[in-house]
């Protein structure tokens, strides 16, 4: 399986233009919001991410027309982004490829938040996003159980709501964060 047989990278895919010099803007463009949203939330200003992107304005609206259809992509592209590394993670044992990619979506959490409230939950990109990351990280949590390496009484949507909570909570820095993270996951892990 790759990422792109996941719904969202069917989405990606088809919002990413075609030429080079086009896609380099949208590419440089996505980074810089993902920064922005990260930083400033939701309300980043426009005129800042195409700054930091190195483009102008106009560049900024030829791409994404709304406020909307810049966090949809952002989000979407994110979701992508962890399902590539499902698949990259996945010859590994089983564990580590679990805690490898509840690592990165520790990561994605925080352009999830500043994006989430822009969003609806019901909206078709949410869903198809949702389905997507649930296809590519929900099998490494039950190659995990079924090595006898993770708690078999939980579900894939249990553990991303531990991981969800997590990081909900301001830390002050990421070895902090990672150590938290990990003396919460040693409560799914069995067999230590």
């Amino acid at each position: 399986m790759t990422a792109t047989s996941f719904p969202v990278g069917e989405i990606v895919a088809a919002r990413r233009p075609h030429r080079k010099d086009a896609a380099r803007n949208y590419d440089a463009l996505l980074t810089a919001a993902r920064e922005a949203f990260a930083e400033h939330g939701s309300d980043a200003s426009l005129e800042d991410i195409a700054r930091r992107a190195g483009v102008g304005i106009g560049t900024l609206y030829r791409n994404f027309p709304t406020r909307r259809d810049l966090f949809e992509s952002v989000y979407a592209d994110e979701v992508n982004a962890l399902c590539t590394a499902a698949v990259e993670v996945a010859d590994r044992e089983p564990w580590q490829a679990l805690t490898a990619w509840l690592d990165r979506f520790a990561g994605y959490m925080v352009t999830k938040r500043a994006v989430r409230e822009a969003l609806n939950d019901e909206s078709e990109i949410f869903q198809s996003c949702r389905e997507s990351m649930y296809a590519a990280g929900g099998p490494l949590l039950e190659r995990a159980q079924q090595a006898g390496a993770a708690r078999a009484d939980m579900d894939f949507g249990d553990l991303l709501r531990l991981v969800a909570g997590i990081t909900a909570t301001a830390f002050d820095d990421d070895a902090q964060r990672d150590r938290v993270l990990a003396i919460a996951l040693d409560g799914v892990r069995t067999g230590r």
